[in-house]
């Protein structure tokens, strides 16, 4: 997917993926993982996600990577905060109390500019990539973490045909095949989706459902 397409998303505030809320399977599947304080947890494609202060205020380190740096000023001006601004490889990092948000591609992402990492946090990046990107997402999550750090996946699947995307459907059986061959995959919980967005009611979106994974960098 072109980037133009983000930038255009966000220019023309067509976020409805963006919640205004924390995440409720952050909040009930996040303290399973029993990471210390201080742990590094990176956030791919990370938006202007609440879900982000939800992370630092479990005393994590949180390092975010977003294309648009209007979704990085969004999330600064609206948690109230002045982020300084520094080069970070090809990406430009915004930091403030904890929340360091790196302004660039995923894709060119390097363990030298997130730091050693302890954690990682999908609510919304591998279901916002069509499938020719995905298994080059789960490539490169693999590459910036070491072995034995853990992570959450939150992953939508509906039928064929029932939304354009994004975001995307990818069922079990993908999540299994793109990223088993790095992670140990273990499926924690799967439902109905309860809060469709309302951009995203169409035929078959009543069937959509939602998991939760948890991966362990092998």
């Amino acid at each position: 997917m072109d980037p133009t397409f983000w930038h255009a998303r966000w220019q023309q505030g067509q976020i409805g993926f963006h919640r205004q809320d924390y995440h409720p399977k952050l909040e009930r599947w996040w303290p399973q993982l029993e990471l210390p304080p201080g742990a590094r947890v990176l956030a791919p494609l990370c938006g202007k996600s609440l879900d982000l202060r939800y992370l630092a205020g479990r005393g994590h380190e949180v390092i975010g990577c977003e294309l648009s740096p209007l979704a990085a000023e969004a999330f600064f001006a609206e948690a109230g905060l002045a982020p300084e601004r520094s080069a970070a490889g090809k990406s430009e990092r915004w930091s403030a109390q904890g929340i360091s948000i790196l302004v660039g591609d995923f894709f060119d992402l390097q363990a030298s500019d997130t730091g050693p990492l302890q954690a990682f946090y999908d609510r919304a990046a591998l279901v916002a990539l069509p499938s020719a990107l995905r298994r080059d997402y789960a490539t490169r999550l693999a590459t910036l973490m070491p072995a034995g750090t853990a992570g959450l996946l939150l992953a939508l699947d509906y039928p064929d045909g029932a939304l354009e995307g994004p975001p995307f459907s990818v069922d079990t059986a993908e999540v299994h095949d793109i990223l088993g061959p790095n992670f140990t995959v273990e499926s924690v919980q799967r439902n109905a989706a309860a809060d469709v967005p309302a951009q995203l009611r169409a035929p078959g979106a009543s069937t959509m459902y939602e998991s939760v994974y948890r991966l362990t960098r092998r």
